[in-house]
């Protein structure tokens, strides 16, 4: 019997296969660290081979432990933004991928908007003119690469963001698609338009034949050859890593919101069929798609939040895991004036100042590993409260705040996001729901379920709620602190 959905969840550190049952229940997990490549400062860029060989490693380890006759779908889910060039009839990839974070293409955005080109763009798109996006990673390949013009020349050049790469490879090169909700990320989509806008392609000088078809993110997609699990698989759902997480939260009426807390944050709120527009640089985004119907939302994106942890750990050496920020935060009563702006790629909404660097301020010599820890925690805060300011500025005030990501399940965390908000922040007792949202995606798009509702209803389990209590004092201080150090990034 079918009865599992294999989700592939394609993220910027790591990439991962999981199993899910029709309930929710995660039956097996196979997780595969990516390589991080860094040729210059603000540059970042992934193997793209390594990424399809890790994810297929991890699928066949996951499939392997329970028979792929029980497997009825794929789902995949991705780091968005990030570039893939390939040769559609070798499927060889034909340079580094660039992934979202990186910030090479600054200087093209910002002749773009000294030419007046935003406010067309963004009406269009939903989106700002900011190297976070995939059309001006795409025009730098193709600028700068010699085998990305070559195929370009012969007329087989294929580019794409993840989920389209890992599709040609499952498919053997039989489908060269992109979903709705990733399709919106590449500023080159209409966010009314069913395919890719003709005049964003001439603008940002990207060759139309090029890029995939835009489908739903949930439906009969595409097939993964038998080559790969010995008998061929449907792929029936597609949704970027923030979308999908937002349908793992259930925020599937108008106005529900949630935070995923990863190597980046980012904040959607549902906007139903209501064309998203914002007067306070927020996003506009498909978050999902089916039967050709979207439902769209309205996103803020922080460039850095998990991978600040990561950086003190890594770079600076001050913590051996991730999870020992907690133990330090709880170990003093306040950060000692400590203030990070963890601008390390960048400052995303609602300030978009691709040029800002890191900055720490306050520090004294009383100042130590535990201030700093609780000081990058804190930072998480600081920059989802700048969010909810604009939120509520473009007429989408939050009335509770969904958290999810890896940094959520830290408790000291998420009590700091409720005080410093003043609101309810609600967190599944399950977190990984980027994950599960491309397994809902999935089912329903095979037909297990009718609906992304039905779907939730059966898939989401039950929730932990963390109540403001910091006097409004204490939060007009900090974020005095806070807002003093921006300036100085």
């Amino acid at each position: 019997m079918s009865d599992l959905i294999l989700v592939l969840d394609e993220g910027t550190t790591s990439t991962r296969a999981m199993l899910f049952g029709l309930d929710g229940t995660m039956h097996g997990v196979a997780q595969k660290e990516l390589t991080q490549h860094y040729p210059q400062p603000g540059w970042v860029e992934h193997d793209a081979g390594e990424i399809w060989e890790r994810t297929l490693a991890c699928a066949r380890e996951a499939v392997d432990k329970v028979g792929a006759e029980r497997i009825a779908c794929i789902g995949i889910t991705n780091q968005r933004e990030t570039v893939v060039a390939w040769d559609e009839q070798t499927l060889e990839p034909l340079s580094r991928a660039i992934v979202w974070q990186d910030r090479r293409t600054a200087d093209f955005c910002a002749v773009l908007k000294a030419q007046g080109h935003e406010p067309d763009v963004q009406a269009k798109t939903g989106l700002l003119l900011d190297p976070y996006f995939s059309g001006t990673k795409m025009r730098w390949l193709l600028d700068h690469d010699e085998r990305v013009r070559q195929a370009a020349a012969k007329g087989t050049l294929a580019l794409g963001t993840v989920e389209s790469w890992l599709v040609a490879n499952l498919s053997g090169g039989q489908a060269h698609i992109t979903d709705a909700s990733n399709a919106s990320r590449t500023q080159l989509l209409a966010l009314d338009g069913a395919q890719f806008d003709d005049g964003l392609c001439e603008l940002l000088g990207v060759p139309r034949d090029a890029l995939p078809k835009v489908v739903d993110t949930h439906g009969p997609l595409a097939e993964a050859s038998a080559e790969w699990f010995g008998r061929v698989i449907p792929i029936t759902g597609m949704v970027g890593d923030q979308q999908s997480a937002t349908l793992g939260q259930g925020c599937l009426s108008f106005g529900d919101t949630k935070a995923t807390y990863g190597t980046g944050a980012f904040v959607l709120a549902n906007k139903g069929d209501e064309l998203p527009h914002s007067d306070n640089r927020m996003l506009g985004t498909v978050l999902c798609q089916q039967a050709g119907q979207r439902t769209y939302a309205i996103e803020g994106s922080v460039f850095v939040a998990g991978s600040l942890v990561q950086w003190l750990r890594d770079q600076l050496g001050l913590i051996s895991s991730a999870a020992e920020t907690e133990a330090l935060a709880r170990s003093i009563s306040h950060s000692g004036e400590v203030v990070i702006v963890p601008a390390l790629s960048g400052l995303g909404a609602p300030h978009w100042r691709a040029e800002a660097r890191g900055v720490m301020t306050g520090l004294s010599f009383s100042s130590g590993k535990a201030q700093i820890a609780r000081a990058a925690l804190e930072a998480m805060a600081h920059q989802t409260h700048d969010l909810a300011e604009a939120f509520a500025a473009d007429g989408a005030a939050w009335k509770c705040l969904r958290i999810d990501g890896g940094m959520s399940a830290n408790d000291w965390m998420a009590q700091d996001l409720a005080d410093m908000l003043g609101l309810t922040v609600e967190r599944p007792d399950f977190v990984e729901t980027t994950a599960l949202g491309a397994a809902m995606s999935a089912a329903v798009g095979a037909g297990l379920y009718r609906s992304l509702e039905e779907a939730s209803a059966a898939m989401r389990g039950s929730v932990r709620t963390f109540e403001p209590a910091m006097d409004d004092s204490v939060r007009q201080e900090r974020l005095a602190r806070w807002r003093k150090a921006l300036t100085a990034a």
